[in-house]
């Protein structure tokens, strides 16, 4: 039985290889590297999109939260990124597109100067490398519980290894196209999983589960509890979900490389917005989904926690079902489908690094103009670079403990704030120069770390009084208003700027 699951993850990973190489032919040039040279059908561009952002945390935590007691407020998070997706779609993204960019910090050069572009760009890279960490140490979770199957004891550190170089290979060669038509092919597949494991778990359970999951409050999506404490430090608040979640997701799909590289692969600014705001309600159906899977999980476990189920946490529950309650090479394909996530992400996180290194900080402080042939060498070798840096950061999360999907949100928290907060202050204060939005910029993620590091908000939880951070989505817009105040400031302390020439303010605009 475990070697027919085998064989079934072994085809799946090299069917995978083969059809990003296949499919994204032999890179040309940088731009086609990075951006696949802007022809890139929108609806690949979507599913990227999805897959970039879901990887395995989606597949393991939310079912995990889901079957403790998150219920189904991911999807109430879920309506924040479409309304924070669609005003990126409306406001940024034609910034981007007419720009001809190939990097969303590329308009941070053009408006403010490079400098501020440089400090974006490493920004940006520093807390991938941290919340992609988080991803890739997550994805060996479920890896190491089916090698332990086959009576194999190894260590999350080797299985990390293995998963980066079986990711590097299409990354490296493929570009963004191997990317981007691998994650469409595993978002399907990591779905299709979640769809028979609810077909699955609906035939053992029966109506009577899923009364029971019902009248359990696992089936609840908004929390209305409107009591200051709570809105300020739980992630599913009302307010935090809609407000909170939909300016986080203005910072992560507006001013984050890693999703507007693959918006910039589209091939005009229409298909650009439909990817973005398409991608937002795919992410519901998936939260709906795994939210689901996690209640239907509470109902056939009969609500035992996971300490009495022999599990660490909440997130092993999933994977732990997928081992021991599905037949043979169903449960095969689900594995496979959770190593699509993993890949999909990593592949993702890879090559958006490698562009913004060369792109907006290779190239933008060089000297003299690069060749594009060497432009192109540069790439391949960064992506090398990262993937042994990205190993490196996740095994240094080995000993995380809790929902990694909440610790990856709070990482964000020490950047999205400046870097939205940066793009805003470009757009509405006309006075605001380079120093200006560098010292903002280096303020506010000063106060982030503080913030994140040292705040703590007494709350009752259980009848016990504890001490909890801010919660995650408030993170962004604490961030935002952070640099928009202290740019601002600053831009008053100098004469405003001589009006620029028409064509730049067109670009600019």
């Amino acid at each position: 039985m475990n070697a027919l699951n085998l064989a079934v993850i072994v085809a799946y990973l090299v069917i995978v290889a083969w059809v990003g190489l296949r499919l994204s032919g032999k890179q040309k040039s940088s731009t086609d590297y990075f951006v696949g040279e802007g022809r890139m059908p929108w609806w690949t561009v979507c599913f990227s999109v999805v897959a970039t952002e879901t990887s395995v945390l989606t597949v393991i935590s939310i079912p995990g939260g889901a079957y403790t007691d998150q219920a189904f407020g991911n999807v109430e998070l879920a309506i924040g990124y479409i309304i924070g997706r669609t005003i990126v779609a409306i406001a940024l993204i034609p910034l981007y597109k007419r720009g001809g960019f190939v990097s969303a910090y590329q308009y941070l050069d053009l408006r403010f100067g490079r400098y501020l572009q440089g400090v974006a760009s490493v920004t940006f890279v520093f807390t991938r490398l941290l919340a992609e960490g988080v991803r890739l140490f997550a994805s060996a979770i479920p890896i190491k519980l089916l090698l332990s199957e086959f009576g194999l004891t190894i260590g999350y550190d080797v299985i990390i290894v293995a998963l980066t170089l079986l990711t590097v290979v299409y990354t490296y060669l493929g570009g963004i196209k191997a990317v981007i038509w691998t994650d469409a092919l595993q978002m399907g597949l990591y779905l299709t999983g979640a769809i028979i494991a609810i077909c699955v778990l609906t035939g053992r359970v029966g109506a009577s589960g899923w009364s029971d999951a019902l009248h359990g409050g696992k089936f609840r999506v908004f929390d209305t509890d409107f009591a200051l404490p709570h809105i300020l430090t739980n992630t599913f608040a009302l307010p935090t979900a809609i407000l909170g979640g939909a300016i986080f997701a203005m910072a992560s799909h507006g001013s984050d490389q890693l999703i507007v590289q693959r918006i910039l692969a589209t091939r005009s600014l229409r298909d650009s917005q439909k990817a973005i705001i398409g991608s937002g309600i795919f992410v519901a159906v998936q939260f709906a989904a795994f939210s689901l899977v996690g209640a239907l999980l509470w109902a056939y476990n009969g609500g035992k926690s996971p300490k009495e189920l022999g599990l660490t946490s909440a997130d092993g529950i999933y994977p732990n079902f997928i081992l021991h309650g599905l037949p043979v090479v169903i449960s095969g394909l689900l594995v496979a489908g959770i190593l699509g996530a993993a890949m999909g992400s990593l592949s993702s996180a890879l090559n958006s690094m490698a562009n913004s290194t060369v792109a907006d900080i290779i190239r933008s402080f060089a000297r003299r103009e690069i060749p594009d042939d060497a432009m192109l060498r540069l790439a391949r070798v960064m992506t090398l670079v990262w993937a042994v840096l990205m190993a490196l950061f996740a095994m240094g999360f080995s000993a995380t403990t809790g929902n990694v999907y909440l610790t990856a949100l709070t990482i964000a928290g020490y950047t999205y704030g400046a870097l939205l907060g940066a793009f805003l202050l470009g757009k509405f204060i006309k006075r605001a120069n380079q120093i200006d939005a560098v010292v903002a910029f280096v303020v506010t993620v000063l106060v982030m770390t503080f913030v994140v590091r040292v705040v703590k908000i007494d709350v009752t939880v259980a009848g016990k009084m504890v001490e909890k951070g801010i919660a995650a989505q408030w993170l962004v817009p604490i961030g935002v208003l952070v640099t928009l105040v202290v740019g601002g400031l600053s831009s008053l302390l100098h004469p405003a700027p001589t009006p620029a020439p028409p064509e730049h303010v067109a670009a600019v605009a």
